[in-house]
């Protein structure tokens, strides 16, 4: 095997030598944002091949997407001239447990033609479950259940290992609901993606000799973004390491964002507990960002606790300070950030090297709503655009129809949403009924009602959806076009479908309903509403060219940009209230681990902003300066005051007045703890 002419160990610094050379025993490598953590890792596949310490079907090598598998394979090929430096057992979790699991099914009960399933079968599955063992789905939903069973199957658990807390009725029901899910999978043969690698550890406890096999054949295995370990996968490494102990992780902790998919930050921080005598590397040399906005990242994040602890640095300039902005409200804020856009930044940099980093996606909204104004061309990455969220087209169809009785299109789209029995033989029935009368798909359910020709199931809801049109008709009249739209959610039962089903999914929807709500304010009426969406939605979006890049902060790990805006840095939005109510302190690191991520996606600059007032369940309310703004190291960040005629200098530090007007759920939640004198509750 021959080495490429350009060597793999050129141009590196001392700690990255270090991690890719220091091959024996566990090894922890702690590579801050920017570090060169891909580099590092796939040259050490590289050396290890080179010095002919295994051959590449002795090294396993997994990482958590199909693309960073791909671009580790590709590194790899880059450094190896031949064609042996293919790689059998790179790949996901998942894509290397199913490996396993196609050679030695029958020791989990499969055969080798196994099927995986995804989602949408797998809530298929359990709503048949739920069925014949007359669970009401209206109560309990299949996509509530789905999440206990998935959060069960990360942390290893099968049916016979679960333990319910206190008997509560409910997880009692859901369990019924999972063992039998686990063998209707075997029936079918079938397993789903949790199935994948719980299946293998069951199989490796459980028959030696076939975890003998991988561990003598696995000379040394390798993980990428360990921080985004569950415990199930911890297991798995830990199982098939344990042999020969050589075994390297690649991670930040400072970049643990994910927990509520199931991953455990402490998988990362015990990693020299789990494996003893562990070498610590620590990578802390930048290659992305200027000094300020590094050291500001820093200077935030060395607030938490939890932590191993680094400290980034770069060679390159100081660079601009990270500038805080404030904002009279939410609409300006996106007003004065495409400003500086259109005005500054794009002298600079390309428009594809901009990013607007968001909490909550509801948030793009109002930065949307701007550039479709000035015609400045955006990409939503890793989401929909607003007007395109099935919630909102949902939404907007109701209210459609109220407008026009005869826009089919909106009838069609909602008459059977949320479910009301009204199936695709009752639309092809009243389809037919108006193609031979001339008459739209309504007034063809309301003649085929009158002659008595829909079945008595289907008669129920249908009446119950025009009964529901004509009151709201009526309602129009005397009502706000937003008040109407918090009045037809709640009374269509869209709103209830969504808490029922109790997911990340359907909190997102709920949060952007609201958010559609909350921009309806800006319009006079309904017709001119409309007519806005309409506008929006038709404008081509796809041109040729540069757009701004608009996403979750969530969404951006892994990226960079030139520069990058946080915008929203307020209580309540974030930190996001709601995961402080559920987790506390832990949950508060959490978001500080965010708010570096966002940081750190920056290279040249980076802009933070916050308002002082936002719309909240149609009032305006004061908002409160997010705690984090207050953590920035002063020598790096440039505050920059609102300052406008008829409004009194406004200061990032606010005093607390309590009895001064509405207050956002930030204001409302720091008030009730400074009274109370508590901390943040576990």
């Amino acid at each position: 095997m021959q080495i490429s002419k350009e060597n793999y160990l050129n141009q590196l610094n001392k700690n990255q030598k270090e991690a890719i050379i220091d091959l024996d025993g566990p090894c922890l490598i702690v590579a801050g944002a920017g570090s060169g953590k891909t580099r590092v890792l796939t040259s050490r596949v590289a050396h290890i091949i080179k010095q002919k310490k295994a051959w590449p079907n002795q090294i396993l090598c997994v990482t958590f997407t199909n693309k960073a598998a791909r671009e580790m394979q590709n590194r790899i090929t880059g450094f190896l001239n031949e064609k042996i430096s293919s790689l059998p057992w790179l790949g996901t979790f998942h894509s290397v447990s199913a490996k396993l699991l196609r050679r030695h099914a029958d020791a989990v009960g499969l055969n080798s033609r196994f099927t995986i399933i995804d989602q949408e079968d797998q809530l298929r599955l359990i709503k048949n479950i739920c069925k014949a063992e007359k669970i009401d789905i209206k109560k309990i939903s299949p996509q509530w259940i789905l999440s206990f069973v998935n959060q069960w199957k990360n942390k290893g658990l099968l049916p016979e290992n679960v333990s319910t807390k206190n008997g509560v009725p409910l997880e009692k029901a859901i369990l019924k609901v999972y063992k039998y899910y686990q063998e209707r999978l075997k029936i079918l043969n079938s397993c789903d993606f949790g199935d994948l690698i719980l299946h293998c550890v069951t199989m490796f406890k459980k028959n030696p000799d076939i975890l003998e096999l991988y561990e003598k054949n696995f000379k040394y295995i390798l993980v990428d973004e360990y921080q985004d370990s569950n415990h199930i996968q911890s297991q798995w490494l830990y199982l098939l390491s344990k042999r020969k102990n050589n075994i390297c992780c690649v991670g930040d902790d400072d970049q643990s964002i994910y927990s509520w998919r199931g991953a455990e930050i402490k998988n990362f921080l015990d990693f020299s507990k789990t494996y003893k005598n562990t070498k610590i590397i620590k990578l802390e040399q930048n290659y992305r960002s200027t000094q300020n906005i590094l050291s500001a990242a820093s200077g935030l994040i060395a607030k938490n606790n939890d932590r191993l602890g680094k400290k980034l640095w770069t060679e390159s300039k100081k660079g601009e300070p990270v500038k805080l902005i404030c904002y009279k409200n939410g609409r300006e804020e996106a007003t004065g950030v495409s400003d500086i856009i259109e005005h500054k930044l794009k002298r600079k940099y390309s428009l594809n090297n901009i990013s607007i980093l968001v909490r909550a996606i509801f948030q793009t909204r109002e930065f949307e709503e701007r550039f479709l104004k000035i015609g400045m061309g955006y990409r939503v990455i890793g989401g929909t655009k607003f007007y395109e969220r099935a919630e909102i087209k949902d939404s907007i169809a109701f209210l459609r129809i109220i407008n026009q009785k005869n826009d089919d299109l909106a009838f069609e789209r909602i008459i059977n949403v949320p479910k009301r029995s009204i199936g695709d033989s009752t639309i092809k029935q009243l389809y037919n009924w108006g193609r031979k009368n001339k008459k739209s798909l309504e007034d063809s359910a309301i003649d085929l009602l009158q002659i008595n020709k829909i079945k008595p199931k289907t008669k129920l809801g249908l009446v119950q959806i025009l009964n529901l049109f004509n009151k709201w008709r009526n309602d129009l009249k005397t009502k706000k076009h937003y008040e109407l739209m918090e009045i037809v959610l709640d009374e269509s039962g869209y709103s209830k479908m969504l808490k029922e089903k109790k997911d990340l999914e359907s909190e997102g929807r709920l949060e952007n309903l609201k958010e559609l709500i909350r921009g309806m304010h800006n319009f006079d009426n309904l017709q001119g509403f409309l007519e806005h969406v309409s506008l929006a939605t038709s404008i081509d979006q796809d041109w040729n060219g540069e757009k701004v890049n608009l996403m979750t902060m969530h969404a951006a790990k892994g990226l960079e940009f030139d520069a990058v805006f946080l915008p929203g840095w307020e209580e309540g939005l974030f930190p996001h209230q709601k995961s402080l109510e559920e987790k506390g302190d832990l949950a508060l690191e959490e978001e500080r681990r965010l708010a570096y991520v966002g940081l750190t996606r920056a290279k040249k600059e980076s802009f933070i902003s916050f308002a002082m007032n936002r719309m909240y369940r149609g009032d305006w309310v004061d908002s409160l300066a997010s705690r984090f703004i207050d953590e920035l190291p002063e020598e790096n960040i440039k505050r920059n005051e609102l300052k406008e005629q008829n409004i009194d200098e406004f200061f990032f530090n606010q005093d607390i007045d309590y009895d001064e007007g509405l207050r956002s759920p930030g204001w409302e939640r720091l008030k009730r703890n400074k009274l109370k004198k508590i901390k943040w509750i576990k």
